[in-house]
């Protein structure tokens, strides 16, 4: 039997550390949880005082940590997906922030 989802937790990967943001069930407003290390011992640990590795559903954009960190929480019972920022949908005309400048 399949368990409901109870939260929805966003990631912010990056090689020194992983941000991370929570949206619960409901009309209340996403929050910001916390910065853990890059191990991936210090984020499940952050995520196990989300709730149930079966109850969050986990997202981040897909980057320099690839699929490596996909695969770990995906084998610890984890509903993990990698979101390919090409495919966000935006708006007509929104600009989309670029680094360094145009010549």
């Amino acid at each position: 039997m399949q368990e409901l989802i109870t939260g929805f937790v966003g990631l912010d990967a990056h090689a020194e550390s992983t941000a991370i943001a929570l949206a619960e069930i409901g009309r209340t407003a996403p929050r910001f949880v916390g910065t853990v290390g890059p191990r991936i011992a210090e984020l499940t640990k952050a995520l196990g005082k989300l709730g149930k590795p079966q109850g969050l559903s986990v997202v981040y954009e897909a980057g320099p940590c690839g699929y490596v960190l996909a695969r770990e929480l995906r084998s610890l019972g984890y509903r993990c997906e990698v979101v390919a920022p090409s495919k966000i949908p935006r708006r007509p005309g929104e600009r989309i922030k670029t680094t360094g400048a145009m010549r």
